[in-house]
């Protein structure tokens, strides 16, 4: 029986945790730069190529946890805590993938596409449609919520579990403590 995530799955959680709330805090942050600045040309762009790279991260550990199987729950959890887990998991494994795709994909219906990295411009595939843009655009930021109220949940019962000692977030943990 499987204890613990490989370390490849460990070392890939913690990379993303610290990637993703990086990125939704730069993303909070990008509102309170003034529009039709360079500044906020300069910064969207950034926002936009790390979110690529992130996403890069995001499909190598979704494949990488299709075929590595997560250790089973504990028996003493009970269902409905494993069907919560469960469901929490999915729901962030899905904002993963939805959030960077619209925002990717919203930037194409825009006429600026990418600069990516501020350097190499990626001209958009798609027509400059304002409403298009603003339905991922909104996707990406309803998405952003969604997925931060979701890893506040993870964290939240990350801490139970640390608090309780039940031995859960050892599975997770790059060192056990």
């Amino acid at each position: 029986m499987i204890t613990r995530y490989t370390r490849t799955a460990r070392t890939l959680h913690w990379l993303l945790a610290i990637l993703l709330l990086e990125q939704l805090v730069f993303g909070w942050w990008l509102g309170d730069v003034p529009r039709n600045t360079p500044d906020r040309g300069y910064f969207i762009n950034l926002h936009k190529s790390i979110g690529m790279l992130i996403g890069l991260v995001i499909l190598l550990r979704l494949g990488w946890r299709l075929s590595h199987p997560a250790p089973t729950l504990p028996d003493f959890l009970p269902d409905w805590k494993k069907r919560l887990s469960l469901v929490s998991h999915y729901g962030m494994y899905l904002c993963m993938l939805i959030m960077p795709l619209s925002g990717y994909v919203a930037s194409n219906f825009s006429k600026h596409g990418v600069k990516f990295l501020n350097t190499m411009v990626f001209p958009p595939w798609g027509n400059d449609d304002k409403l298009v843009y603003a339905v991922l655009n909104q996707t990406h930021k309803i998405t952003a919520v969604v997925l931060a109220l979701l890893i506040g949940v993870h964290i939240l019962a990350a801490l139970q579990h640390g608090l309780r000692r039940d031995g859960i977030i050892h599975r997770m943990w790059i060192r056990p403590f």
